[in-house]
């Protein structure tokens, strides 16, 4: 009789044993336990759990961020609550002797090999679902046939998961997006929490207090160069020289195979040197126009299409423009674009030093790379003929103005606060009576005419930004609400 499988059923069967190993040991891989989880498991573990809807869980995030480990330190999670052991399955997908078999052949030889041939209470975690062809046809297909069993997946082509499930998986996906590491869990991860000394940081003004704001600066300016990626941030030898390990295996993989692939893009030069110009100038304020002339006339919903390509492949974001009255404009005309991640710049053109001429965008970019996962807060930007504000909160039900900031890696402005006459203008035609404004290392209140100004260092903000994320809590704006 012909197997079912690609290969022999005895060579499918000994690559699941020794995928999973507490099926026999009751644990996962000490490569894996040893390891510190990301701190996003807090927001992640709960979506696996929940059997209240029947969904499957999507987890996507740029390439190296930590998936795989995120499923591993779940799998533990739930041999830890005492779930049985042989009702996991882990299966990475990409596995050459897993070619071309159906997810459900694999759940049903797991089940074979067990002996728990029942499907109830099963959870299947399937690493790496793009290399299956039409994975999310045999995803919502495996959800509705097995309504008691919960499936996880996860890939690294993170721009045609998100364009697939949203096209084929709706009420049956819950996506969850990994993104590079935030500032606080690059502390966390390198036992660096001795830096800060924590409050209690309930109410929207509360931050740390830096107990040693050098080695603070320090690290974050390490994170700005390097802290995106957790193998980054623990390896000496791919931290001298992260230029060849990111752009081989995070910007070209995606730029080269992802999108093409997925989008069909022919002229791959012609996005990789537009995402280049983005990476250089990460904050800067662009408009289609410009771009077509600065890319030798490549034509702008060319462009447009570009732009949109690289945000779903979670490289860059945009962040939209209103002016000093917070006027919602009908044609957006421009925008800033930032990375996802500052330490991508530095793969791409060598680490900066504090005293770089691009340390301010690099730290507004970090600043901004705090908020990829925030359901709460969505950024935008205000620029007029006379003035421009770095941050502006509107509200998503009047769209008016309730807080407002400006990212700056300089103590000038907490010794000359009334030099911020852009900030100033925008809270005071917005009847705005705080504002928060970052430094290097200054922190404490000024009043100008009227106008409350928090001075907290950057490292301190984002650190303070990605801690509420975590927490599931309003992003701390500083302001008191």
């Amino acid at each position: 009789m012909m197997s079912l499988f690609p290969f022999s059923e005895e060579l499918v069967t000994g690559r699941l044993r020794f995928e999973n190993p507490w099926w026999v040991t009751g644990r996962i891989e000490p490569h894996y336990s040893s390891m510190s989880p990301r701190l996003y498991k807090e927001l992640f573990h709960p979506l696996v759990i929940d059997r209240s809807v029947r969904r499957a869980v999507i987890l996507m995030g740029p390439r190296r961020v930590g998936k795989t480990v995120l499923l591993y330190h779940s799998i533990q999670a739930l041999l830890d609550a005492g779930h049985d052991p042989q009702k996991i399955a882990f299966i990475s997908i990409e596995t050459p002797v897993y070619t071309n078999a159906s997810p459900e052949l694999l759940f049903n030889l797991c089940r074979k090999i067990t002996g728990n041939t029942d499907p109830k209470e099963w959870f299947i975690f399937f690493d790496e679902i793009q290399y299956l062809k039409e994975w999310e046809r045999h995803l919502k297909s495996l959800v509705d046939s097995f309504p008691e069993t919960k499936f996880v997946v996860s890939g690294s082509a993170a721009a045609a998961l998100k364009l697939k499930s949203t096209e084929s998986g709706a009420g049956r996906f819950t996506e969850f997006m990994l993104p590079p590491l935030t500032f606080n869990e690059y502390i966390h991860l390198l036992g660096l929490q001795h830096l800060l000394r924590m409050t209690d940081l309930t109410g929207p003004g509360e931050f740390p207090i830096a107990l040693d704001i050098r080695k603070l600066n320090e690290e974050f300016l390490n994170y700005i160069n390097f802290g995106g990626y957790p193998e980054v941030i623990f390896s000496e030898s791919i931290r001298t020289d992260p230029g060849r390990y990111i752009r081989s295996d995070i910007v070209d993989k995606v730029l080269l195979r992802d999108l093409p692939g997925l989008y069909g893009i022919k002229d791959v030069q012609e996005l990789n040197s537009l995402f280049t110009m983005i990476a250089w100038n990460s904050g800067q304020e662009f408009s289609l126009e410009e771009l077509s002339k600065r890319s030798g006339g490549v034509d702008k919903n060319t462009l447009k299409r570009y732009i949109e390509y690289l945000e779903a492949a979670f490289l860059v974001m945009k962040l939209l423009r209103t002016d000093n009255s917070a006027k919602r404009f009908k044609r957006m005309m421009q925008f800033k674009i930032y990375l996802t991640n500052p330490s991508l710049r530095s793969a791409l053109f060598g680490p900066i030093t504090a005293t770089d001429d691009h340390i301010g965008a690099m730290v507004e970019t970090a600043v901004l790379a705090q908020w990829m996962h925030s359901e709460q807060f969505h950024p935008w930007y205000a620029r007029w003929p006379k003035g421009e504000v770095d941050l502006i909160g509107l509200s998503q039900n009047t769209f008016k103005p309730w807080w407002a900031g400006e990212i700056k890696w300089s103590n000038r402005y907490f010794e000359r606060p009334s030099e911020l006459t852009s900030l100033l203008s925008f809270c005071h035609t917005n009847n705005l009576r705080q504002a928060l404004v970052s430094t290097i290392d200054k922190h404490g209140f000024k009043e100008v005419n009227g106008i409350r100004l928090n001075f907290i260092p950057a490292a301190i903000y984002a650190w303070t930004a990605g801690h509420n994320i975590i927490k599931g809590k309003s992003i701390n704006t500083g302001i008191t609400m």
